[in-house]
């Protein structure tokens, strides 16, 4: 197997595709426009919400496939792939565990807007990078008002260490992914990266030997066993570079361009 052969590019978002200031280089915009060229389609599979990932990527946002919230929601512009809810009396159960966790704050994931019920400044600051469109609500269990599809819960320090101990015994119900070094969200079972990444290549009709996928943390890991090209970033946690075959650059020394840059070579050659 070579290079010449993927027809489709998944890519994270934060800490893989983005750098460490939360941008978008100019060199992907252009790689991008050679893939296209080539019959390569991209996607980008994030936790993060959908609006903001179009955000991100506002002047490609309808050529592509976006996979957001771990992979609960995915669509092509205005055509919905995956739509995976969290019922909303499952919520109503966790988010009384969630409040106990000590300086913690939970974000309830909406199709159409994400909920917080906190005014720490600091926070909404921080918050506003991954969710443009959000509502401070009085109390999480009493909106019933749109379709949900995660619980992102965030910790200033380390979601791993101190949120992953208190929700681990969920996992046999839920999907629990230690989703960044500050984030952790729950979902139902198949809602995570793979679950939509799959139902994309049978969309598409390519298989994994067909597809590139580059990752960084453990809500990677599922798309990651999709793609017989795949990477993990140099800044990658343990666990992805493990289950990755390959390694790239970092997020910041643009690891994704790089290896596009050798897709785009490979395929002029074929």
């Amino acid at each position: 197997m070579n290079l010449s052969q993927v027809k489709l590019v998944v890519t994270d978002m934060d800490g893989t595709l983005l750098n460490s200031k939360g941008e978008i280089s100019d060199v992907f915009l252009s790689v991008f426009k050679q893939l296209q060229l080539h019959d390569v389609h991209f996607a980008a599979a994030s936790g993060r919400q959908y609006h903001s990932i179009c955000n991100k990527l506002n002047t490609i946002k309808n050529e592509i496939t976006i996979i957001a919230e771990n992979g609960a929601i995915a669509k092509q512009a205005e055509n919905e792939l995956v739509l995976t809810n969290l019922p909303y009396q499952k919520i109503k159960q966790l988010i009384p565990i969630l409040r106990e966790i000590k300086n913690a704050h939970i974000v309830l994931c909406g199709k159409n807007a994400a909920y917080i019920e906190t005014n720490d400044e600091s926070f909404i600051k921080m918050f506003n990078e991954y969710y443009t469109s959000y509502n401070i609500v009085e109390d999480l269990t009493e909106i019933e008002s749109d379709e949900y599809l995660k619980i992102a819960v965030y910790h200033s320090e380390s979601s791993e260490t101190h949120i992953y101990p208190i929700v681990k015994h969920l996992e046999d119900e839920m999907q629990v992914k230690v989703s960044g070094q500050n984030w952790l969200d729950l979902s139902e079972p198949n809602a995570n990266k793979g679950y939509a990444l799959k139902i994309l290549q049978d969309k598409l009709n390519i298989t994994k030997e067909e597809t590139m996928v580059f990752g960084d943390y453990n809500n990677d890991l599922e798309m990651i066993a999709l793609g017989h090209f795949s990477y993990a970033m140099e800044n990658a946690h343990p666990n992805v570079k493990k289950a990755a075959l390959f390694e790239t650059k970092s997020n910041d020394d643009k690891g994704v361009e790089f290896i596009l840059e050798q897709l785009i070579t490979a395929k002029k050659s074929v």
